[in-house]
């Protein structure tokens, strides 16, 4: 299967809390002068404090992030929908019906429903952000043929 490069990207999850803007912030680290990225969820929920702690150490600041459902975007023009839950895709293939964008689903685990200490919970989710970061640097990561 060849992939593209998108020139614009949706990150989306159940709530816009968690895992969805910890994608769009690293993808807008490492590509975010290249590819437009954006992040929403189905719900709209709130911000998750871990979500912040993990990200604040590789020295992103979510904080500010609001979440927000794919109807509050102002351009939903997206070459590519990354899905991170089963909601959220079913979502984006609804989408896909009057959109021209490709969907993949990149199953990712909730953080959110780790239990034990508080060390960890942080370690879940600390698995969940390494983990999209891989995912982004190798999917964005694209060079035509005969690129270096």
């Amino acid at each position: 299967m060849e992939r593209t490069q998108p020139s614009s990207v949706l990150f989306m999850c159940g709530l816009n809390a968690v895992r969805s803007p910890m994608a769009e912030f690293l993808a807008r680290r490492l590509f975010g002068k290249t590819v437009y990225i954006k992040s929403a969820g189905v719900r709209k929920g709130e911000l998750d404090p871990f979500s912040v702690k993990a990200m604040e150490e590789v020295g992103l600041d979510i904080s500010r992030h609001r979440p927000r459902t794919f109807e509050e975007i102002e351009d939903d023009n997206f070459d590519l929908i990354i899905t991170l839950a089963p909601e959220a895709h079913h979502k984006a293939l609804e989408l896909t019906r009057t959109l021209a964008a490709d969907v993949e689903y990149w199953p990712t685990p909730d953080p959110q429903l780790a239990t034990g200490s508080r060390d960890q919970i942080m370690e879940s989710y600390r698995a969940v952000r390494d983990g999209l970061e891989n995912r982004i640097r190798y999917r964005l990561d694209w060079k035509p043929s005969g690129g270096n």
